[in-house]
């Protein structure tokens, strides 16, 4: 079942309530997502570790070839 943009931003919004959340459907399938998470949390991280955080954020969304998301291209930043 695919996801829409609004449910993918509601789950990394839960997690990061203050961040900059950009969701693009890049296929216009409801499977292949671009998200840009930009949030203060993220100073100080690294790049994998700030993605691996947004990635927590899906509660398993992506997971196997039953996950509800099939492919999210995936920036993240700490603000300028």
């Amino acid at each position: 079942m695919a996801m829409h943009a609004q449910e993918i931003e509601e789950l990394i919004r839960a997690e990061f309530p203050n961040a900059r959340i950009t969701i693009t459907d890049l296929a216009g399938d409801g499977n292949h997502y671009a998200a840009e998470v930009i949030d203060e949390s993220f100073k100080g991280k690294n790049r994998v570790q700030q993605q691996r955080a947004v990635y927590a954020a899906l509660k398993g969304k992506m997971d196997g070839s039953q996950g509800e998301l099939h492919a999210l291209a995936l920036t993240t930043k700490a603000p300028d």
